[in-house]
């Protein structure tokens, strides 16, 4: 991937305004001037570790506070597919899927990696993250083993693997089939994800309730990434952290997945998304 895509990626006119509002609602609801409405993530696997993440965990921490947030708000970035920066994929036949491992309608290209299933839980915040917003829907895309985006990255234009939607069930839940995504220069490993109120709106790309995204943990990150295929992101892992990455450096409790698994069988990743 060229380094001016990597550039743009981190680019402060995508990044900036989402994370200094952030900042300036968490400064007003210190002082008592905004109410934040939010939860911790509640994983129903509490043999997770807790350790601190940057550090190697292999699961999301806990605030240990009660109350229910929000998901922070993120950047899609340069590469969303959703209209928003050119190509909208999401009115395309076919987008709705659980596996997005592979390209879909003309295009024919497969990302390879080490297995990857992604299981997001949407639930109402306004309820305390006590009701699962069933009948909502899921749109989630991230780079391949190259740190390459399918329809924007040079090589992969005419690709569109590694994104799919999904209507969330009567747990509020979608999951999704696809591989571990690299770390490319200046961004920590994530994964994007726009959440809708409905399947028809979300493959009308309109009226998103969400958008935000998804941490892996250092341990996993650092596991995957010694494999074949992965040998630039090994370079790039060793120049970041949790705490100087643009987006997470304000906090990313609520977005650092409960990752488990081992190359040979794949990984899982799951996460509480609060709307």
């Amino acid at each position: 991937m060229s380094e001016e895509l990597h550039d743009h990626d981190r680019g402060l006119s995508f990044d900036l305004p989402t994370l200094q509002r952030r900042k300036m609602i968490r400064l007003l609801a210190g002082v008592g001037l905004v109410p934040l409405v939010g939860c911790s993530s509640d994983d129903s696997d509490s043999s997770a570790s807790s350790s601190d993440p940057s550090a190697g965990s292999s699961s999301a921490a806990s605030s240990g506070s009660a109350e229910c947030e929000t998901i922070p708000g993120e950047t899609a970035g340069p590469y969303p597919g959703d209209g928003s920066n050119g190509v909208n994929v999401l009115k395309e036949s076919g987008v709705v899927r659980k596996d997005i491992t592979a390209s879909f309608g003309t295009a024919s290209g497969k990302a390879e990696g080490v297995p990857l299933t992604v299981t997001l839980t949407v639930v109402d915040a306004a309820s305390g993250c006590g009701t699962p917003k069933e009948g909502a829907a899921v749109y989630l895309w991230h780079c391949d083993r190259e740190g390459n985006y399918s329809l924007y990255s040079d090589g992969v234009t005419e690709e569109n693997y590694l994104r799919g939607v999904q209507e969330t069930d009567a747990k509020g839940q979608v999951t999704f089939t696809s591989i571990f995504p690299a770390c490319y220069p200046g961004r920590w490993p994530h994964i994007h994800f726009e959440v809708y109120g409905s399947l028809e709106d979300a493959t009308n790309a309109t009226s998103i309730t969400a958008t935000s995204q998804l941490a892996l943990p250092k341990d996993v990150c650092d596991t995957v990434y010694a494999t074949n295929g992965y040998d630039r992101s090994v370079q790039n892992m060793g120049q970041l952290s949790l705490e100087t990455d643009n987006i997470f450096s304000d906090g990313y409790d609520q977005q650092l997945a409960t990752t488990k698994g081992s190359v040979e069988k794949g990984y899982t990743a799951t996460l509480t998304v609060p709307v």
